[in-house]
């Protein structure tokens, strides 16, 4: 590795760098770009296809997005723009196809219809009007909508066999939707990158950023192979590390990341890969959050195409746990304590305490209590069929408000210095479906003297980028038939 300065420095070798990289390399090929990971390969922590439900996550299916207001409306301004965002990653993926630079599409991309599953009247009531605002948006064109317990039984058999005859359901399909692989994904643009000049450093880990007097970063790392150390100067640094963002964003000293704490959620799902019971669900169907529980925390049961296996998710049972990353510390929370984030840390404490209870109490909850919530979806699941798995750890923002001294946000949040020379993402939920977009809109954020000659080249890759789509019928429905066709995607 070359001592000189670096040109781009990503820390984490998930899907946010690995998205960062392949725009930088399109729009400035000449840049240096150097990765950084801790572990032995890419895409082990959020991205890894375990870790998460896979979602392709356009709005379609996921009700956090559309909350029911205290009059009982429903807006779908939310779940619009999410869509909107989602297309964005669509259109970057199926341009980096047809150009040869991901392989094949269903390596990493399938279609699966997006569904929502909702008992009892209250809830039937509310996904009627969720439909009723969305069935004649654009990009939420063909949406159905079923009460027929016979219907909703041809879309997904696991959810009506053997039902309770007098249970009030409901469920809406979208078979536009999608699995998506982050983890074969991040794989792929990595190689990409890498194909083309980029250096990746795997079982690197970065211990520290400090700014030098020239307006550089001094970035020191430490192979975790021999603990060998070695320094490399960059002159922009992302920090994509998940979880491990935080730490890193802190110990930069830039004044931006003071007040910024990390709130981490475990959580698990129960998994199966019987043949039988797989063949009978073709979809990933999404219900409602219980009440306290976080927005991530969505019960669904989800057809997972990893490797080209096909298995089923039901879940996330959520739980705390003081870790920034799965293969983080027990000190990961408390070592991220500083005088500028204890306030709002302890608001966030005091004003969430049905949260904890809840998450307490997912820690706690039986094998058997997992495969009663299961049951509510599919009432015919038997425990020998499922296997408990740990999924990845969220670590949602928790900053700084004027009015209540801090508040829990379940988005993302990229955070970056005054001069754009340093920036990093925290948070989660929708995350990796909305990469793309996350990444143009830093890439406006911190070289705003070179996006204006970048926009051409983004334009190429994402003709929609800087406009909407569910506002112009036409063009939305070409855009959507253009990239399921490259992406070989149901239209």
């Amino acid at each position: 590795m070359s001592n000189s300065p670096i040109d781009v420095v990503l820390i984490g070798g998930g899907i946010m760098s690995a998205t960062l990289g392949a725009l930088i390399q399109r729009v400035q090929p000449d840049w240096s770009i150097r990765i950084y990971e801790s572990l032995g390969e890419v895409a082990q922590e959020s991205s890894n296809p375990w870790n998460n439900a896979g979602t392709g996550h356009a709005a379609l299916c996921e009700l956090n997005y559309m909350p029911e207001a205290p009059d009982g409306s429903v807006d779908p301004a939310k779940a619009i723009s999410i869509n909107e965002q989602f297309q964005l990653s669509r259109q970057f993926w199926a341009s980096l196809v047809a150009a040869g630079d991901l392989p094949a599409p269903n390596t990493f991309i399938n279609s699966t219809p997006h569904m929502t599953f909702v008992r009892g009247r209250d809830n039937v009531r509310y996904l009627r009007r969720r439909y009723e605002a969305l069935k004649d948006q654009p990009l939420f064109a063909g949406m159905e909508y079923s009460e027929d317990p016979a219907t909703i039984g041809e879309w997904t058999p696991l959810l009506t066999k053997k039902r309770n005859a007098k249970q009030r359901i409901a469920a809406t399909r979208q078979l536009e939707g999608t699995d998506v692989d982050f983890g074969a994904l991040t794989r792929a643009l990595v190689d990409n990158l890498v194909a083309n000049g980029a250096e990746l450093a795997l079982n690197h880990r970065v211990r520290s950023i400090k700014r030098t007097k020239d307006g550089l970063w001094r970035i020191k790392v430490r192979h975790e192979v021999g603990h060998t150390p070695h320094e490399a100067v960059a002159r922009f640094v992302f920090v994509g590390a998940g979880g491990g963002a935080l730490h890193l964003l802190q110990k930069s000293g830039i004044p931006e990341i003071k007040g910024f704490g990390g709130f981490p959620i475990s959580g698990q799902f129960l998994r199966t890969q019987n043949p039988k019971i797989v063949a009978q669900h073709q979809a990933k169907v999404y219900g409602k959050a219980a009440v306290g529980a976080p927005p991530m925390s969505v019960p669904h049961l989800d057809t997972r195409v990893v490797d080209g296996e096909t298995s089923l998710l039901f879940g996330p049972y959520a739980g705390f746990s003081p870790k920034f990353l799965k293969t983080g510390t027990w000190w990961d929370l408390p070592g991220s304590v500083r005088a500028g984030n204890i306030g709002p840390m302890l608001a966030v404490a005091r004003d969430n305490m049905d949260l904890m209870k809840y998450l307490i109490g997912e820690v706690f909850a039986s094998r058997a209590t997992k495969m009663k919530a299961l049951r509510e979806f599919m009432p015919t699941a038997k425990q020998e069929d499922w296997e408990l798995i740990t999924a990845g750890q969220r670590v949602q923002v928790m900053k700084k408000d004027a009015k209540k001294g801090g508040v829990l946000q379940f988005g993302t949040e990229v955070v970056a210095a005054e001069d754009g020379s340093i920036a990093g993402l925290l948070g989660a939920s929708p995350g990796a479906s909305t990469a793309v977009p996350i990444m143009i809109d830093l890439l406006k954020r911190c070289f705003p003297e070179h996006y204006d000659g970048w926009l051409p080249t983004i334009t190429q890759l994402i003709p929609t980028v800087g406009t909407t789509l569910n506002d112009r019928p036409s063009e939305a429905k070409k855009v959507l038939k253009r990239t399921a066709e490259v992406l070989n995607l149901t239209q």
